[in-house]
Parts: C-alpha cells; structure tokens; sequence
C-alpha cells in the first residue's frame, strides 16, 4: 500500500497473493485513507478478479500512463470509505454495475406523412439521412429519449408510441456496438415541417421521403432499417434485426 495523493492510497499485489489478503489491505487502507485504488493490466484478467472481489469499483481505463519506462493502459478500480459494504444487497449490486458490459442505446422515431413518406433529418456531422433521433441519456426512458431529441433537434412536440424494432449494430470505424430503437411516430400532415426549428448546430435539413428516396439518401444499413420498420407498422410485436435487417 502506498499513499498517493491526499487521503488516496494505491495497493499493489504479486502474482497469486490470497484474495484474503487484499481484502485486509483494502480496508486497512480505507481506515487511514477516503479512497483506496489499484491499477490494473488490463491483459490480467486474474488480477481483475481480485479487484473486484476484493470490493474494488471498476471506473474506466487509464490510457498511455509511465510505468517504469513505458507507456501503458490500466484499469482503475477504486472503493470509497464511505461506499456501502458489499455484503449489503445495494453494495453488492453497486460493484456488480461497475464492471458487467454496457450497450450503447439509440432511439429513433418513424415519422410518416399522409401519403407515407418517411420524415429523415440530414446531419451535420456525416453526409448520410437518418431518421430524427439520438442516443439514450444514463437513466433515461429510451421512449422518452427520442421525444426529447424530435423536439430538441427540429422544435416538434411528436410523442413516440410502441416500439416497432430493435436493431442491433454490430462494432464499425471506431463505434462499440449498440442496440437501436425505432419508435412509431404516426402519421402527420406534411405541413408539419411548418412548424420545424431546426438545431442548427445539428441538423442541416428534415424532409418526408419516399422509400426510393430512402434508399438514395441514407446508408445501407440505415436503409434497410427504415424499410423494416415500415414492414413492422402492421404487427402487434415489435421485430428484431441486425444491421437493418434479419
């Protein structure tokens, strides 16, 4: 154990050392320290283990740090003295959600106009349409979430119904995967965009599309999305694709 800033301490262990014994040292360090951590190999997955089940929270990854004469990456884990004791449920649960995966959420809604025209949005940041949209806040209702962004991005009060797919987005340049949903968004009068204020900052034009047109201005995968979408208007459950289609 070795204080390495004001009120943290940082354990270090050899290859095979007890779990045991981290546990006595975690708690001897939060005796006289607020937080104790451990950097940890992230090729050491036995090392991550004793962290973990020592009570030590994963919090994220340390990139490019000098140990010794190199530059290396490390998993920081880390235990507060006041952090509820982990054989308490909501302690126990509290380390659980440090380290167990986390995916991406995208909501998007599945605006149509009267003549079924799809309404996509042209961004800023790429060159390809998309359906309005946006990713899930931490804690955040993924319905609720793409309400949110319609009205943040274009200025329409368009409340998102059911569920009408899932799709799941295998990893791509430099993107973790993640789930998307698209949400029914009902049909509106084309003069709806009227009423759009656009984020500028965002959001370089928003029109109703036909499918032809659909498939012309989006990627692919985005594509085919909205054609399942459409296809899963009439079902009662909502279908699950990957990369847009089954």
């Amino acid at each position: 154990m070795t204080t390495v800033g004001d009120g943290v301490a940082r354990l270090e262990w050899p290859d095979g050392q007890p779990i045991e014994d981290i546990q006595a040292a975690v708690g001897t360090a939060l005796a006289q320290h607020a937080r104790v951590e451990a950097w940890v190999d992230p090729s050491d997955p036995a090392a991550h283990r004793l962290a973990i089940w020592s009570g030590l929270r994963r919090e994220g990854v340390m990139r490019g740090i000098s140990v010794g004469d190199q530059q290396v990456d490390r998993v920081v884990y880390a235990r507060l003295a006041d952090d509820l004791p982990i054989h308490e449920p909501e302690g126990f649960r509290a380390l659980l959600n440090s380290f167990l995966p986390r995916k991406r959420a995208i909501s998007q809604m599945l605006v149509r106009d009267l003549d079924g025209r799809v309404l996509l949005c042209r961004l800023t940041y790429k060159q390809d349409w998309d359906l309005p949209g946006g990713v899930v806040e931490v804690g955040e209702s993924p319905q609720l979430a793409v309400t949110r962004e319609v009205e943040e991005e274009l200025a329409l009060q368009i409340p998102a119904g059911r569920l009408l797919l899932t799709d799941w987005l295998p990893p791509w340049s430099g993107w973790d995967d993640a789930l998307c949903l698209v949400f029914d968004g009902g049909e509106h009068q084309s003069s709806v965009l009227d009423d759009m204020v656009r984020q500028e900052r965002e959001i370089r034009d928003a029109a109703f599309c036909t499918v032809d047109e659909v498939r012309e201005r989006c990627a692919d995968f985005t594509a085919r999305r909205v054609e399942s979408a459409l296809a899963n208007l009439s079902s009662a459950a909502p279908a699950y694709v990957e990369s847009g289609s089954t």
